[in-house]
């Protein structure tokens, strides 16, 4: 009854309008950005290789059409924004989003996830209700549409907070603030703070732990509308604040005003309000109609994938209880997982290519295959090193080489600790095969990582 009883609920479409316009801007800047920047050509064009999501090799970078692919994703986040056939521009986002994000492991970042799952969420939901350009085609606008629809937004908003707030719950940022205190002191040139605060022992301490309590607790402050209004003022200054001292890209502007959705609607009916005065926008030959309901058929569709979608971000983070071994070392588990900035990391991988028969070898350049990036990237994660072997293996059997096998001299340091012997240098990595089974060629860490939460 509970549930029938929610289902049916309706409330205010603007939030939904508001969020979709935002986000649409949001993604639209970010792509733009990404092309000023070059990071196209330098990212996807100029390498010789590409690291490979296991079970998506088929997606490669497209060549010069893949200035193509960011142009449609481009346009179709212009249009999200202006709700111009908004359910083809939010699955064309969507795929051609997520697309470039697959096509090189080494741009992952815990924001891009993001993005995509949040956008998958989008399609199925009556964003262009109102205040959109799908609206004034039909000459009709939904000024109401199911709650469930806002609450999922906020649901995965909620997720994203709280399980961040869980994986800093570990003895390396709890009480060795780490990585923060290897961070925070190469800001020293920042006005006022950079010579004082950034330099400071307890600082780090404090930024720790408020961090953890910020992100653990900010969902709950969002919902309960006597706590709202400095919630907010706590996002955009840990955001903007956050956004001085790492180069986190659109990040931090993205969950600001992600989180205007927790808002009463009458907030978004004045935003809505003030850009229609901007641009000089006329809603009277629009008709108001007050509710958007689903039929039985899609909702019998739509609600279970949602449901998945939803219970998949809940639980998949704790995958890594099912690998032994300590998560910040090994990172089984680590991705996909809502774990943002939590470790420093630095490795060296040295790969010496074995004639299996004759016990000759030679020692690879790895600048002669990999940008410096994808270098430093791969010297400490250890699926990118078995895919990297598996790459150099058979780059130089297509060379006439016999008998190859793959061996790797590596070493990482994690969190300031001095570094320690990473992989197993006895093992022919170009013999084993990923998998989502454990890596038991990736050597024992050294020392313990207490985990309290995530």
């Amino acid at each position: 009854m509970f549930s029938k009883n929610y289902l049916s609920r309706q409330t205010n479409s603007a939030p939904l309008a508001i969020f979709r316009v935002f986000f649409g801007i949001m993604m639209f800047f970010s792509i733009i950005r990404f092309w000023y920047h070059g990071w196209i050509e330098t990212l996807y064009l100029q390498p010789k290789f590409h690291f490979s999501y296991y079970g998506f090799e088929w997606v490669k970078p497209l060549g010069n059409y893949t200035y193509l692919l960011f142009i449609i994703c481009g346009f179709s986040a212009a249009f999200i924004a202006i709700g111009f056939r908004y359910r083809l521009a939010i699955i064309t986002f969507f795929l051609s989003f997520t697309y470039i994000e697959l096509m090189d492991k080494t741009t992952y970042l815990n924001h891009y996830y993001f993005i995509s799952v949040l956008s998958f969420l989008l399609i199925f939901l009556p964003a262009n209700a109102q205040f959109s350009l799908d609206a004034y085609i039909r000459k009709k606008e939904y000024l109401s549409v199911p709650k469930w629809t806002i609450d999922s937004v906020k649901l995965l908003l909620g997720v994203v907070y709280f399980y961040a707030g869980l994986a800093k719950a570990n003895s390396d940022w709890l009480f060795r603030a780490q990585p923060l205190k290897i961070w925070l002191p190469s800001k020293y040139d920042l006005p006022f703070i950079g010579e004082n605060l950034l330099q400071q022992d307890w600082f780090f301490y404090a930024m720790s732990w408020c961090g953890m309590l910020y992100d653990l607790t900010i969902p709950f402050l969002l919902l309960w509308k006597r706590t709202r209004l400095l919630a907010f003022s706590l996002v955009v200054f840990f955001h903007v604040f956050t956004r001085v001292l790492f180069p986190i890209g659109m990040f931090p502007f993205i969950m600001i005003v992600a989180t205007l959705i927790f808002f009463d609607a009458s907030l978004h009916e004045k935003i809505i309000q003030i850009i229609k005065r901007i641009f000089s926008i006329s809603s009277e030959k629009v008709q108001q109609v007050t509710l958007y309901e689903f039929s039985k058929a899609k909702r019998k569709i739509m609600l279970p994938i949602i449901g998945v979608l939803l219970a998949i971000q809940i639980l998949f983070p704790w995958r890594y209880f099912l690998y032994p071994g300590e998560l910040f070392w090994t990172e089984e588990g680590f991705r996909f997982s809502w774990r943002v900035m939590l470790m420093e990391k630095a490795g060296y991988a040295n790969f010496k290519i074995v004639d299996g028969e004759t016990g000759k070898f030679f020692y690879v350049n790895n600048a002669d295959f990999l940008t410096p990036f994808q270098e430093k990237q791969m010297s400490f994660q250890p699926d990118f090193i078995l895919e990297y072997a598996h790459y150099l293996g058979d780059h130089f059997k297509n060379e006439g080489h016999k008998n190859i096998e793959v061996y790797v001299d590596s070493f990482v340091a994690l969190n300031g600790r001095l570094s320690q012997p990473f992989i197993n240098p006895e093992i022919d990595l170009y013999q084993q095969k990923e998998s989502f089974k454990h890596k038991n060629w990736i050597l024992p860490f050294t020392d313990k990582i207490k985990i309290y939460g995530l």
